[in-house]
């Protein structure tokens, strides 16, 4: 060993490297995974609603109310029985997204004004039925990045009122 120099060779100590890499790749694999099942349900939600909406539009727009909540029997107005037509339409979403259902109808001179007394307009008449909704999301980390952790959304139909 004439003016040569030996290197030594340190190996660090790799225990735990492999844990800790799968620790960081956990938490972002779980956060993607999490924000796939928040947003596939928000979608779902939203589309099952719509259906349920265009539903109701469309019982209300062929004049019939026989959808009855009375256990009497007796026939609930138009409105009312648009309203538990898209109840049941909506998969139980309804009651969840705390769903508020507006009834509107368009004037002549295309205004939009409410229907007056509940009344789901007249034949011939164009009634639009809007569900505004705020759906509590599932995930917490989710949650955060909406106001409320709520999803707000809203959903409508137009459907012009058949001659009944």
């Amino acid at each position: 060993m004439r003016g040569e120099s030996v290197a030594l060779i340190v190996k660090p100590n790799a225990k735990g490297a492999a844990t800790v890499e799968f620790a960081m790749t956990a938490m972002v694999l779980l956060f993607l995974i999490m924000a796939i099942v928040d947003f596939s349900y928000i979608f779902f939600v939203n589309l099952t609603m719509q259906h349920a909406v265009r539903d109701g539009a469309r019982y209300a727009a062929t004049g019939q109310s026989n959808l009855d909540l009375d256990p009497q029997g007796t026939a609930q107005d138009r409105c009312d029985a648009a309203v538990v037509r898209i109840k049941s339409a909506s998969m139980g979403f309804f009651d969840q997204a705390g769903a508020v259902v507006v009834f509107k109808t368009v004037n002549n001179d295309g205004s939009i004004t409410p229907v007056p007394a509940n009344s789901c307009a007249s034949a011939g008449q164009i009634i639009v039925i809007t569900l505004n909704c705020e759906l509590p999301l599932i995930t917490p980390v989710v949650q955060s990045f909406f106001t409320n952790g709520k999803y707000t959304f809203s959903v409508s139909s137009t459907m012009k009122n058949e001659a009944f």
